[in-house]
């Protein structure tokens, strides 16, 4: 950026810059630390008890009793084991539930030996989380019904099919598949062997107990919904729920479910079903569920209907993967907000490099070359435009002591002199502009990307979604005291601040002693500022710095300062001469001014 004599137009810009970075990264940090959002209500002890649904009805919030202990819970009922590389658990065959999940690959904490991310817990225990698909109507299956399972196992490999004949002789299946992933398919189907029709509606629902942990600021948590194509996210938080009521919406086809930062529950109809979708609070329960139309199953008769279940982690690939086989933008379960349009490609550029260097930390160093190497061409004029700012700061610094308070006359020497050298002096904003959304983007895949959760780079860096534990304020971690996240400084953001000093001590220096001040505080302003932000974000910033002080060295060498300030001739620049009038009137005839 121009550094000498900015124009106002110059100083409105670095005012926007440093507001638009305030805005767009300092408001999360500020809002989790200054206004948090409030805490998770205790668990209730009770719920509501749903009541039997008619047909074309919602199938209600679906509650229990006093909480019990996992493994009593577990023990109450008879079971299906789930048995895949990324799932272990069980369905519960009261109810045909799946009620009990974790996933290996993920743990609790960075500590491999800590216990795996549990997703889905029985109803009636401390963090209850379930799923469960049915039908409702007069003759439907009982809340509790148990089913009878043809196997003891579900694997990718061998498909479970539960059974349950109603004492009207209504028989009904649910065939239920698993890939090697998060995904499961129920195939529901109703056969009909007493002498009349009977009129029956599917439905599927994703409840939970209590409200899931909060998230940082613009982190969605709670349900959400594609439905016809729109994602429904923002009118669904936990609040509004518990003071407007119930929301509910109609859709064909689209998918609805329960999702935390990293994980997600989603109950997904068939596509071709016209749905009416629904999400619930009662007692201390958040419910969203969706119920099909009624269809009338003849005497003799048959039907069925193919529905899905993502129960896992917000994977990126997988959920592209998912999103092209046919769930409608299951995608847009991770919350990447305004820029998901730079944010993702940034995502599979940061990922292509994980995969090639099998180290993020070295795959954000990648990232960050490649964007300089991208943004060269601009880079290179913005430190050609410093260079020659350099050049012509004794003549600028020389007319401002020449003409003193006469600031109008002194603006016109000095564009004078950036349309003689051919100096934009806005020429340095563009790259800074380029690298606010790059950056915000960078923030956000390390915020939400489960991909980014518990990686390690080198050494003391273990995770670089977290922010840098290694501080000198407790001698790194030889006092027994956790400063607060505000002062904590790292490693990292102490490299940050000083790579910051270093480009500003290649940069011109200011004219304006106001100026002077405000960057002369800006590189220990951001230090502290960004000390409480992931590690990985504090890496680019710092080897972005480096990037850009060899690039600020190469072009000090090229465009030299001059020694000793030039002679007041070559100061000297004539202003434009007033122009003259367009038509000017002639003077009239001496012959004509006597008659007058």
């Amino acid at each position: 950026m121009p550094q000498d004599n900015q124009t106002p137009d110059t100083k409105n810009i670095v005012l926007a810059v440093v507001l638009s970075s305030l805005v767009l990264i300092g408001w999360t940090f500020l809002s989790d630390r200054f206004l948090p959002p409030p805490p998770a209500p205790a668990a209730t002890t009770a719920a509501a008890t749903a009541a039997p649904a008619q047909p074309g009805t919602s199938p209600g919030v679906v509650g229990a009793g006093a909480i019990i202990a996992r493994p009593a819970a577990l023990a109450a009922s008879p079971r299906v084991a789930i048995d895949t590389p990324r799932l272990k658990g069980s369905i519960n065959l009261a109810g045909g539930r799946f009620d009990d999940l974790v996933l290996p690959d993920y743990h609790q904490t960075q500590d491999k030996a800590s216990p795996p991310v549990r997703l889905f817990s029985p109803s009636r225990t401390a963090d209850a989380q379930f799923a469960q698909f049915g039908w409702t109507g007069a003759l439907a299956p009982p809340a509790g019904a148990v089913w009878t399972a043809d196997r003891a196992t579900l694997t990718p490999t061998t498909p479970v099919t539960l059974s349950y004949t109603s004492p009207q002789g209504l028989i009904f299946r649910q065939r239920i598949s698993v890939d090697r992933d998060f995904l499961f398919s129920i195939e529901q189907s109703v056969e009909n062997r007493s002498a009349q029709p009977v009129s029956l509606a599917a439905f599927g629902l994703v409840s939970r107990r209590g409200e899931a942990a909060a998230a940082e600021t613009n982190v969605h948590v709670g349900p959400v919904a594609v439905l016809d194509n729109m994602l429904k996210d923002s009118d669904l938080e936990y609040a509004k729920l518990k003071d407007d009521g119930p929301q509910r919406f109609n859709s064909t086809g689209g998918w609805l479910g329960l999702t935390e930062k990293y994980w997600l529950a989603a109950s997904v109809p068939d596509q071709k079903a016209r749905i009416a979708a629904s999400f619930q609070h009662a007692a201390g329960q958040f419910q969203a569920d969706w119920l099909a139309g009624a269809v009338s199953v003849p005497a003799g008769g048959r039907i069925a209907t193919t529905n899905r279940l993502f129960a896992g982690a917000k994977e990126v690939d997988l959920l592209d993967r998912y999103s092209e086989a046919g769930i409608p933008r299951l995608d847009r379960a991770v919350s990447w907000g305004w820029f998901e349009i730079i944010a993702k490609p940034i995502f599979y550029l940061l990922d292509y490099l994980f995969r090639l260097t099998s180290n993020f930390g070295v795959a954000i160093i990648g990232l960050t070359l490649v964007v300089r190497a991208i943004m060269f061409p601009i880079a290179n004029k913005q430190y050609e435009s410093m260079a020659k700012m350099r050049l012509i700061g004794p003549r600028m610094k020389a007319i401002q002591e020449k003409y003193g308070d006469d600031k109008l006359r002194a603006q016109q020497e000095i564009m004078a002199i950036y349309k003689t050298e051919k100096v934009n002096p806005l020429a340095g904003c563009l790259p800074i502009l380029l690298q606010i959304p790059i950056f915000y983007a960078l923030y956000k895949t390390l915020l939400i990307s489960i991909e980014m959760r518990h990686q390690p780079f080198i050494l003391w860096l273990t995770d670089l979604s977290a922010p840098d534990p290694l501080t000198p304020l407790n001698l790194f971690g030889l006092i027994a005291w956790q400063p607060p996240a505000f002062i904590a400084l790292g490693v990292l953001p102490i490299l940050l601040g000083v790579t910051m000093w270093l480009q500003q001590k290649l940069s011109p220096a200011q004219m304006d002693p106001v100026q002077q001040q405000v960057f002369a505080l800006m590189p220990w302003l951001f230090m502290f500022f960004m000390a409480p932000f992931a590690a990985g974000l504090q890496l680019y910033w710092t080897i972005n710095n480096l990037v850009s002080i060899a690039q600020q060295l190469y072009m000090n060498r090229k465009y030299p300062a001059p020694a000793t300030p030039p002679a007041a001739a070559v100061i000297d620049v004539k202003p434009n001469p007033a122009p003259k009038p367009a038509n000017p009137r002639p003077n009239p005839p001496a012959s004509r001014r006597r008659k007058k």
